[in-house]
Order: C-alpha cells, then sequence, then structure tokens
C-alpha cells in the first residue's frame, strides 16, 4: 500500500498522523492485504456454500389445536363482543 492511500484515508477519517505513524500504518497495511492475498491461494470448492455442513430442512407440519380455551382467558379481561378494550387513545 503506497503512501499516498494512506494520508487519504487518514484524511478522510480525520486523523492526523505523524511521518512515523504514516510509515508504520502503511506497513501494517500491506502486511494485512499480503495476509489476504493468502485467501487467494486457496482451493476453490464448488461443493459448499457458506455453510459446509448441509442443513436440511428439519420443520415439521403445523397442527392447530387450542391447548386453552379463549372464553377462559377473556373471562377476567373488559371485553366488546369478544374484543379486548385497551385505553382510549386521544
Amino acid at each position: 500500500m503506497d503512501r499516498e492511500t494512506v494520508e487519504r484515508v487518514a484524511r478522510t477519517a480525520h486523523i492526523k498522523l505523524t511521518e512515523d505513524e504514516l510509515e508504520r500504518y502503511r506497513s501494517d497495511l500491506e502486511e494485512i492485504l499480503t495476509y489476504f492475498e493468502l485467501l487467494d491461494e486457496a482451493p476453490e470448492c464448488d461443493n459448499y456454500g457458506v455453510n459446509p455442513i448441509e442443513v436440511a430442512d428439519i420443520l415439521r407440519d403445523d397442527e392447530p389445536r387450542m391447548d386453552i380455551d379463549p372464553a377462559s382467558l377473556l373471562k377476567d379481561m373488559n371485553t366488546y363482543e369478544g374484543y379486548v378494550r385497551g385505553p382510549r387513545l386521544s
């Protein structure tokens, strides 16, 4: 990575860097980019997506049922024609 790029990024981020910091960040960023170049050497594999373990659909079919009687839930609530009533909004 060249010095001008590091200076431009520092200006964009509103960071004032000394000459020593510019050189240190330039060499650090160059080293980081070199490590990323190692990923280009990794073998490609079209058999796998993001997750190397196959994820199968494990959803079950819905079975509608009533566990609690709705009337027993509504008996102690303020209701009007089967609807729960809340406070008035102004």
